[in-house]
């Protein structure tokens, strides 16, 4: 058995064979397609009787050191990699549902995410049930006889709940459920859903893992016969990685644990700044002792992430002012980015969902989403304190 290395040096070291011309770095590998060596190598590639590369929307050396990677970070057997996180999300629900089968969710769940469960599933007779993230133990009343999968984020998008993963792979081993766990808010470096009974895990590549803004991606790593179903689904559809980006991904996970590690330090130091201020109705981070699941969150997370959620105080005008106001911060949607982006959930990546549904998760109209960046923190809290002053 090959040596088992700690989680930096597997980031690191995890490579593709060298080529003959001996690379310190893996190059990429910008090509649509591989030759064969003759016929019989060919029929035998396509027949699968050969691991080997045969057309980049397949797999790929650049993909697959990526998808390598990230496998060995979350102690999964396999992966596959694609060109978005909406991508990985839909790929891995749609090659493992059939007509008629049910998806127990969390509510707290990304915009896009809801809209897939709401919009477009029900076009093929796949319906979904949610349960609130303080009412975990009313989920088996929700499952049915055509219940199959059992889905969860933690911490959530945007309001960073944070939901019991073991007591969630209690539940989806008891009713023989396959646990899903967008673990993008996290990253395997902070909290491997596996080691707590999740089947699958999944991440938009484009928040933390990139962690410069530059690239979209998604993948999905899990139980090996499970992949096995999304890479043929994938294969025949078409949502893979372009070679460049998942080569952008593997060298940026290289230093996921220094980036990751900072982030958390920034981000606690700004909710701990937050959670005092007078015009602040409330603070939302992990590893806050006044957040309502911290212990959970102690339990299952290495720190507590780089997302910190809270709300002024005055509504949507208060809201609307300080945005206005921000100077250095970034006024973006992305998240898990060197630079820090103050966001404003209700108008933007949750604005397709009804004020109903987003009251429903916590997302008022006064809630502001801070991905905390790698700058200074005091001037993060600086350009922060001066917004909600004006």
């Amino acid at each position: 058995m090959a040596d088992q290395h700690k989680f930096e040096t597997e980031a690191i070291r995890t490579q593709t064979e060298r080529s003959q011309f001996l690379e310190h770095s893996t190059p990429l590998y910008l090509t649509s397609s591989f030759v064969f060596e003759d016929a019989e190598d060919m029929r035998a590639s396509f027949a699968e009787e050969k691991d080997r590369d045969i057309y980049s929307r397949y797999g790929n050396p650049n993909s697959t050191e990526f998808v390598n990677k990230v496998c060995k970070m979350e102690g999964a057997e396999n992966g596959f990699a694609f060109a978005s996180g909406m991508a990985a999300v839909f790929s891995t629900f749609a090659a493992l549902l059939d007509s008629g089968d049910h998806i127990i969710s969390s509510r707290n769940i990304f915009g896009s995410t809801h809209s897939l469960f709401a919009q477009v599933f029900p076009k093929w007779n796949v319906d979904h049930s949610y349960f609130q993230i303080d009412e975990l133990d009313k989920i088996e009343e929700l499952v049915t006889s055509n219940t199959k999968i059992l889905f969860a984020e933690t911490p959530t998008n945007p309001g960073v709940d944070v939901l019991d993963l073991e007591l969630l792979g209690q539940i989806a081993k008891k009713h023989n459920l396959i646990f899903i766990v967008d673990n993008c808010f996290a990253s395997p470096y902070l909290q491997q859903p596996i080691k707590f009974g999740a089947d699958l895990v999944i991440h938009s590549g484009t928040k933390l893992m990139d962690g410069q803004g530059r690239v979209l991606a998604g993948i999905t790593v899990g139980s090996a016969a499970l992949i096995d179903k999304i890479y043929r689904f994938s294969r025949i559809t078409g949502p893979s990685l372009s070679p460049f980006n998942a080569w952008v991904l593997s060298k940026s996970l290289e230093t996921l644990s220094l980036r990751v590690d900072k982030h958390c330090e920034n981000a606690l130091k700004l909710a701990e700044y937050l959670e005092g201020h007078p015009r602040v109705n409330w603070v939302k981070y992990p590893f806050l002792k006044s957040h309502p699941q911290h212990e959970v969150a102690k339990r299952q997370m290495k720190a507590g992430g780089c997302v910190v959620a809270f709300e002024v105080d005055g509504g949507v005008a208060a809201g609307r002012k300080f945005f206005d106001a921000i100077k250095m911060l970034s006024l973006s949607a992305n998240l898990g980015d060197a630079r820090s982006i103050v966001t404003h959930p209700a108008s933007t990546t949750h604005s397709k969902l009804s004020s109903e549904d987003r009251m429903a998760t916590g997302i008022t109209d006064g809630m502001v989403r801070v991905s905390v960046g790698l700058e200074h923190i005091d001037d993060i809290i600086a350009d922060i304190k001066q917004a909600l002053a004006s």
